[in-house]
Formats: C-alpha cells, structure tokens, sequence
C-alpha cells in the first residue's frame, strides 16, 4: 500500500507558494534554506575534471543526511584523485558553533573553510589532514532547476527534497597539495549544485544515478530517481541539455532512461548498470546520453559512516545504503530522424546512490 506517487513542484500554484520566479534562479535560493535542526538537512556540492588529470570533489554538510534526527553537526567531505591515480578522500566534523551561512546567498563558512558565490563567481576553500584546496568556479551555463527544484512525497508537501544545480557548467581554476608536496595550479571544468530537505531521504529515495559533464558544445545534468516502494516507486527523472551556453532540452517528460551491462559490485553487493542511457525525444530530433563506466573513484557502504549505537541500530534494521562514483566516458549523440547530426564524447563523473533495499532484478529502461 502506498501513501501517494511522489511529484516535482513545477505547477503555476507551486511557484506562487514558494516564492519562485519560473523563469530566473535568485542568489537566495543558493543561500541557507534550512537552520541545521534536528529533522532537516542541507549541503553544498562541487566537483571539477582539472587539466592535469585530477578530480575534485568537497561538499559542505550540516550534517551526514543518513542520520538528520541530530542538530548541527557541520561536515565537509574532500576527494582528491591526483594525476597518477592516488586517491585522497577525507572528511572532517566541527562544532556547531564553526558554521555560519547566509539565508541571502551562498555565503557558508565551517571554521576556517569557506564555499560562496553569486550564482557566476564562487570561492571554494578547505584543508582536511593535509589535502588543501582553493579553487574559482566561473560560470558558463546559467544557473538552472527542473521545475521549482521541489519535490514532495506523499499527501500534501510536507515532505520535500529539493535541489539547485547553481553552477551546470563553469571555468576552474584551482590549487591543490598534499602534505609537503609542492602546491599545483591548473585550469579544468567543474560545477556546483545545492541539496536540502525535511525528511530522511532514505525514506523517500530508493536510489537514483546522477550525472553531469561536457562533451564538445554539450552541457549535460542527467538524474534518474527511483522513490521509495511506498510512493509507488515512482520514477523521477531530471535532465539538462545544453549547447554553446544554451539550453536546448530540459523537460524531464521527454526522456527515456535504461541501464545495461549490470554487474554485482564487490563492495557494496548492489547492482550496478556499466552503461546509463538518457535519449530525449522532441520531434524530429533525438538526443542519446550515454555514461560508459571505466573504473570506480569510490565504492562504499553508508553504515560505515555510522559508529556506535546508530551503527548497531542500522544493522539491525538491515540497512544497507551504498555510494558508488565512477569515471568513464560521455557521449552526446543528436540524430534527425535517422540522419546523424553530431556526435562528442568526453570523460565525466556520476554517481549510484542506494538509499534503500536493493531491486535484485533490474528492468530494463527503468533503472529499477
């Protein structure tokens, strides 16, 4: 039995209620939409493909969103994966009394490290056990959200995940070391989004794959979110196609979405698609996404990140929430009926997250 199918806010009605402009991304909604307590939990994203070879990722949390029944508890999550295939992932928690952010605009500060911008132009600082990175992310695809960015579960919309994709596409510029080696400087791709919500995602998401990178003129944000068996498993797919700045496709209505050579993955225990396709149908033109997988940036279990009598409760419970990130290849085809158009292709990053139990038996097109 199901409470109710789950939906994107993206009704006239849905815009008046938030306060939402349909047709511009305001530097409030980057800004601190909740206050840390207990129930509630948020964080800031970036991630980058630098030129030498490496790959970034730090986050700002105010707390690990598998447990939101605590109070502020700031995070910051730091992944770094140097040139030669070394892989530094550190994360770090702080007093509350560390983090402060602006409800104006992305302005989030947890102790010394910082992460703010104006929707263009964001700063982006953090040193964790002897990885440090200051980097500048300029935009080049303006800011953009499916709908209201809101989704709500169940009856009414008291139950919400919501998301920003600040940054779809930017410019990097960014310096990073380890340890005592020298600093680098190098130039690279990157982007920028924002999460927050009022309930445990793990109770509204089963899982989703997330994606986003740059192959040729293309831009492309692609999600497919799978909810929860209680809201029906309703599929909630997310898509942004742009080109030379420009965005070409983003109704998520239009978009099939399959996965194909699933494999076991030996960490997690969790089905994983070696290929998600996203074709986007509009007349005549169709556009075929496609995220072959090369290797595994990360594989871990959720309970991990857990210790205590929370680990033992989680356990208890069978919990068995995982994160994978892969590396591997983008390819953007654009086809006019069956003539070829153009076609690119380029390295990129995305993610499984599993959330709840897993679907043993994929479908086919489904993601499930």
């Amino acid at each position: 039995m199901t409470d109710a199918t789950a939906r994107l806010g993206s009704r006239d009605q849905d815009f008046e209620q938030l306060g939402i402009d349909r047709s511009a991304v305001r530097p409030w909604e980057d800004g601190a939409r909740t206050d840390g307590a207990p129930g509630t939990y948020e964080w800031w994203y970036f991630d980058a493909h630098l030129d030498d070879g490496a790959k970034l990722v730090v986050v700002f949390l105010t707390k690990q969103f598998t447990d939101i029944t605590q109070p502020l508890t700031p995070m910051i999550r730091l992944e770094l994966e140097l040139p030669d295939g070394t892989a530094h992932n550190k994360i770090a928690t702080f007093p509350a009394g560390q983090f402060t952010a602006s409800s104006e605009g992305c302005d989030v500060r947890i102790g010394d490290h910082s992460f703010s911008g104006d929707l263009h132009t964001y700063r982006i600082t953090a040193e964790l056990d002897g990885v440090s990175v200051d980097v500048t992310l300029t935009g080049e695809v303006p800011p953009w959200r499916p709908g209201t960015g809101h989704w709500w579960f169940g009856p009414g919309r008291h139950k919400l995940f919501a998301w920003l994709p600040a940054v779809p596409q930017g410019v990097v510029r960014a310096t990073y070391q380890v340890g005592e080696s020298a600093p680098v400087t190098t130039g690279g791709s990157g982007y920028h989004d924002h999460n927050w919500g009022n309930a445990p995602v793990n109770e509204l998401i089963n899982h989703w794959y997330w994606a986003r990178g740059e192959a040729g003129p293309y831009t492309v944000i692609a999600s497919h979110i799978t909810a929860e068996k209680r809201y029906a498993d309703t599929a909630l797919p997310v898509f942004l196609l742009a080109k030379d700045g420009r965005v070409l496709a983003d109704d998520g209505s239009r978009v099939t979405f399959e996965t194909l050579g699933t494999y076991r993955d030996g960490t997690t225990g969790k089905p994983v698609a070696g290929i998600t396709r996203y074709r986007y149908r509009d007349g005549d033109d169709t556009y075929t996404v496609s995220f072959v997988r090369e290797r595994d940036l990360a594989a871990a279990k959720l309970i991990d990140n857990l210790a205590g009598p929370k680990k033992l409760a989680a356990r208890l419970a069978g919990f068995d929430g995982a994160y994978l990130r892969f590396t591997g290849e983008l390819r953007v085809e654009h086809r006019t009926g069956s003539t070829l158009v153009d076609t690119h292709a380029a390295p990129a990053i995305w993610e499984l997250m599993y959330l709840g139990p897993t679907h043993d038996r994929p479908r086919q097109g489904s993601g499930d």
